[in-house]
């Protein structure tokens, strides 16, 4: 098995982070520092991530998490601040993020050790679509919602094609639900940036065909066979 694919089985990232943590020279094979992502192990082999040994899979794990506003999807932060993870110290299994959530953004966050769905999750040419509701001061107008559904130039690429809905009005403002496939850095906030508005609230309610629902703040579940079959298959 490729070093990579034993890092991201053993649930200790997705095989491109695996990739990176190589790179990095944070991986060592029978005590021997690993310098190219594609070696071979062998079944006897001795594999340690940052000096803590790894073992075989676990139990693959798939948890959805209601991320609050105020946690980093890290692992863990150099600025002490509360992370994703300190949430799901009860998965019965280490688990990692797939993607990120932004600070102060809220909602669905997957979790797994199953670095093969993360890496389908994840690799554009799966065109998953991941739907937000924003909550935007004032009245964005018709074209501008135009704008947004064929894409923004933003200052790393024009955005992909995309869903926009106006959901719901308010004295002040409206809830706009967008719906993308891309994973831009902060890129909702800066689309509607971009056409001049702003966002107070960002929650992410779906990835695929797996939804938030009424899972409370700082809660997870257990990801359903179905969902995880449907997200597998592209549905």
């Amino acid at each position: 098995m490729r070093i990579n694919k034993f890092i991201a089985a053993a649930g200790v990232c997705s095989r491109r982070k695996a990739d990176e943590l190589i790179a990095q020279g944070r991986v060592f094979v029978n005590g021997a520092r690993v310098t190219e992502p594609g070696l071979d192990i062998a079944e006897n082999d001795t594999v340690a991530v940052d000096g803590e040994k790894i073992g075989a899979a676990e139990k693959k794990q798939y948890i959805v998490l209601h991320k609050p506003d105020g946690f980093v999807t890290t692992m863990d932060d150099p600025f002490g601040r509360p992370t994703v993870m300190d949430l799901v110290t009860d998965v019965p299994a280490r688990v990692f993020p797939v993607g990120r959530l932004d600070y102060h953004t809220e909602g669905l966050l997957i979790l797994t050790n199953d670095g093969d769905f993360a890496n389908h999750l994840m690799h554009p040419r799966n065109a998953i679509y991941k739907t937000y509701i924003a909550h935007v001061p004032g009245f964005p107008t018709l074209g501008k919602l135009a704008a947004l559904r064929r894409g923004i130039q933003l200052e790393d690429g024009k955005t992909a094609p995309c869903k926009v809905t106006v959901i719901r009005q308010y004295p002040d403002g409206v809830d706009i639900s967008i719906s993308i496939r891309e994973g831009k850095n902060r890129q909702v906030r800066r689309m509607i940036e971009a056409i001049g508005h702003k966002v107070t609230r960002l929650v992410r309610v779906s990835v695929g065909n797996v939804q938030l629902g009424h899972l409370p703040k700082g809660k997870w579940r257990h990801m359903t066979p179905r969902e995880i079959e449907e997200i597998v298959k592209g549905r």
